[in-house]
């Protein structure tokens, strides 16, 4: 037996409009893919973790491979021989309804050099007229056609078994290692999918220069140095007035979605077009959601100064410059730190990975109580705290979440409790614990018990 691993790889190929998401998501278990009744919908590869019968595997769901077309048509193909070359069991796709077309002979001969196990099946089989339709797809003999139909989930635990039986025997990963879920997020055409490109070393999502050309959220395991990382792609965040079709529609709220389930948010802002309300609105939702974050000025080799005889202090000048535009645009993420970067050039990607990790870890910070009552304490007799005469008195400070790191403070009367206090308060323990990257969260309660009796 050969070398067990964590799982195996299952790709679903085949035509345009075979419904190859809907068979994605339904294997996926949940909504992934966008759905939508228009060829090329699905243009980049987009990955679940499955499990079946004990056996793990990444679902790959691809674009349709069609004979016609453009520069995108053929970055489309490119996207499926990678998936192909990434799978060890591959799902070829056909329509039932529509019947044998002549390119699917041409992606069976294309399967078949590769050796690899192909299971054909055929979609929309949810009638007993399409059920006599299934035999017909034995002309491209690659064996047994299973018919399902995926919108209705007919059949696809048969699909599942035959899936099980060519998969690589699996080991679970080793109990304690932390993944971190990084999300590029940001306007179309910053950058993002050529910055995931850049990290990983290869074409792995489609790069156009057309606005809008990733649609889905693409997760890509990713083993950087000792960490295991997951990097999530996602489509770029258009405003509401300029989202006029249901993919872009759904590829907001994914967009959004990514950055709820991430670790870290890389909030991309193109150094040649410079800050944008869409930046602050994608920035904002992250820290909203109490994510880690990095701002990555992308572009940067289009905006610093061009030729060698360009100095490192001109850059570094025009590098402070920005940043200081970013922290007056975007004052309530000032934690956050700017990184410049080049995905073309590959020009600090490193320290954007490095930037980022860091950002995970601080993320998951906990205080010692000791030490946090120590920083309030010290904080409180340096400028005491009072608002319409009063006196506002933190009797006690504990953590009680971390990602992000939460903090309750019991005081004698929280309406005394004023922004400018909790933000003053969060400076301070800033200027003790460098929580690079990470939103901190002060909440605050009345103090019961004895602390009150204390407080008369």
């Amino acid at each position: 037996m050969g070398e067990k691993r964590d799982r195996g790889v299952v790709a679903i190929v085949g035509r345009p409009n075979v419904g190859k998401s809907t068979l994605f998501n339904r294997l996926a278990g949940r909504r992934i893919a966008i759905e939508e009744p228009t060829p090329g919908i699905t243009r980049d590869r987009v990955y679940a973790d499955c499990e079946w019968r004990g056996k793990r595997f990444t679902l790959i769901d691809t674009g349709g491979l069609q004979t016609e077309g453009g520069n995108l048509e053929r970055e489309i193909v490119r996207q499926v021989e990678f998936a192909i070359e990434e799978a060890d069991v591959i799902v070829f796709l056909v329509d039932a309804k529509d019947g044998l077309a002549g390119f699917d002979h041409e992606i069976a001969e294309m399967l078949r050099r590769t050796g690899k196990p192909v299971i054909v099946t055929a979609n929309k089989v949810d009638s007993r007229r399409r059920e006599e339709a299934v035999p017909e797809f034995y002309a491209l003999a690659l064996g047994e056609v299973i018919g399902v139909s995926a919108a209705h989930g007919l059949m696809v635990d048969d699909l599942l078994d035959r899936i099980w039986e060519h998969l690589p025997e699996t080991e679970p990963m080793p109990e304690g290692e932390e993944v971190v879920r990084i999300a590029i997020v940001g306007r179309p055409n910053v950058g993002k999918s050529s910055l995931l490109n850049a990290i990983l070393g290869e074409d792995r999502a489609v790069v156009d220069n057309s606005p809008g050309t990733t649609r889905d959220s693409i997760d890509t395991p990713y083993q950087w140095r000792d960490r295991s990382l997951v990097l999530i792609d996602t489509a770029g965040v258009r405003r509401k007035s300029k989202v006029t079709q249901a993919f872009e529609y759904y590829s907001v709220l994914r967009a959004f979605g990514a950055i709820e389930r991430c670790d870290v948010a890389l909030t991309l802002i193109d150094a040649a077009e410079g800050l944008t309300d869409q930046d602050k609105r994608i920035a904002g939702r992250a820290h909203e959601e109490g994510r880690a974050q990095v701002l990555v000025v992308s572009k940067w080799d289009l905006r610093a100064p061009e030729g060698s005889e360009a100095s490192e202090a001109e850059d570094k000048l025009l590098r402070q410059d920005f940043a200081r535009q970013v922290s007056a645009w975007l004052p309530e993420i000032s934690y956050a730190p700017v990184v410049f970067i080049s995905s073309h050039r590959r020009m600090g990607i490193e320290t954007l990975l490095e930037t980022a990790v860091t950002a995970a870890e601080q993320h998951g910070h906990r205080f010692q109580t000791a030490e946090l009552n120590r920083i309030i304490e010290e904080a409180t007799w340096r400028r005491p705290l009072s608002r319409k005469g009063k006196t506002l008195r933190i009797y006690y400070a504990t953590q009680v979440a971390a990602r992000p790191p939460t903090i309750v403070l019991f005081v004698n009367d929280p309406e005394l409790m004023h922004f400018s206090h909790l933000a003053y308060l969060e400076n301070q323990i800033r200027r003790k614990v460098p929580l690079t990257g990470t939103p901190l969260r002060l909440l605050v309660r009345r103090s019961r018990g004895r602390d009150r009796e204390r407080d008369r």
